[in-house]
């Protein structure tokens, strides 16, 4: 029994994990979601999709209206969804 609840527990670990996409993401699906339009973004979009297609998922430092954010971006199969968190 311990070892199916630890065989469980693993697998539910390595399902919450970020993947890679199947197909990679463009600029302009990342341009969709906004995220240079309404927030100042230290990094370039070339670096975020760079860090997206190989690791499925990305945490970014912004700026919204003089106040600190980080951004998540995670690649779905639906597309790049985001995650605004304050600090």
């Amino acid at each position: 029994m311990k070892w199916l609840s630890a065989l469980f527990l693993i697998l539910c670990t390595c399902a919450a994990c970020s993947l890679p996409p199947e197909k990679p993401f463009t600029k302009e699906q990342l341009y969709k979601t906004g995220i240079y339009t309404y927030f100042t973004v230290e990094d370039s979009p070339e670096s975020v999709l760079s860090a997206i297609n190989k690791d499925g998922e990305v945490v970014l430092n912004a700026k919204y209206r003089n106040r600190d954010v980080w951004i998540k971006l995670l690649g779905k199969l639906e597309g790049i969804t985001v995650q605004i968190i304050e600090k």
